[in-house]
């Protein structure tokens, strides 16, 4: 899959530049009363759909963190819409001010993406995971286990970007999409990964380990 190595997502730029040119008039025109809100909303937008490069890391049996932000929740659920099992659940809460790009926690296959509609509750909430419009993933790993990954719009944040769709392979840190203005990311995995995250924890994607998955378990399989 081809990689933003760009600055600034490409999902910024239908909104970076004609506030770029706009602002660029109003300075043209003099019109200093309006050209310093158009320079902040500029700087903003810039800002919010930033593209920093993150340096992932090489470790044996980690599993990455797939967004920036909070973490609002870790804990065993019953996963019962995708993957019908018991399964680790991290929820992170990603605000305005976090990088929303989305990146793959491990290495491996695309088995299934599917878009559901749904409401625009505040991201944080947990009733978000269930009721808001989101994006799922399965992926079976390298390793040859599967996680879940859902990507969910917020109270603010209207358009899910996915561009893995099923049977592409995705590399450990690398971008699959992006939420804009707010949102949230719930990862599942497998019961035998430990996690090393705790809530009100922030987070970076592609960077930040999760946890590690058992060695002793993953030979079992």
């Amino acid at each position: 899959m081809p990689q933003n190595t760009w600055p600034i997502a490409r999902e910024g730029l239908p909104f970076l530049i004609p506030s770029a040119i706009l602002t660029l008039f109003l300075a043209v025109m003099g019109w200093t009363v309006l050209l310093i809100p158009g320079i902040l909303v500029t700087l903003f937008i810039a800002y919010f759909f930033r593209n920093p490069k993150r340096k992932i890391p090489s470790l044996k049996n980690i599993i990455l963190s797939p967004a920036d932000g909070r973490i609002v929740h870790v804990g065993e659920v019953a996963e019962d819409r995708f993957l019908k099992q018991i399964a680790l659940k991290v929820s992170i809460f990603m605000s305005p001010f976090d990088v929303h790009i989305n990146r793959a926690p491990a290495s491996g296959k695309v088995l299934d993406a599917s878009y559901h509609p749904g409401r625009f509750l505040v991201a944080s909430r947990d009733k978000a995971s269930l009721l808001n419009e989101q994006n799922a993933l399965i992926m079976e790993t390298e390793d040859r286990f599967k996680i879940l990954l859902v990507q969910i719009a917020g109270f603010v944040a209207r358009r899910i970007v996915c561009y893995a769709k099923t049977g592409d392979h995705l590399n450990r840190g690398e971008m699959f999409g992006m939420i804009r203005f707010g949102s949230r990311v719930d990862l599942y995995l497998p019961t035998d990964v430990r996690p090393i995250v705790r809530v009100g924890q922030h987070i970076k994607g592609g960077e930040s380990i999760i946890g590690y998955r058992h060695e002793e378990e993953k030979n079992k399989d």
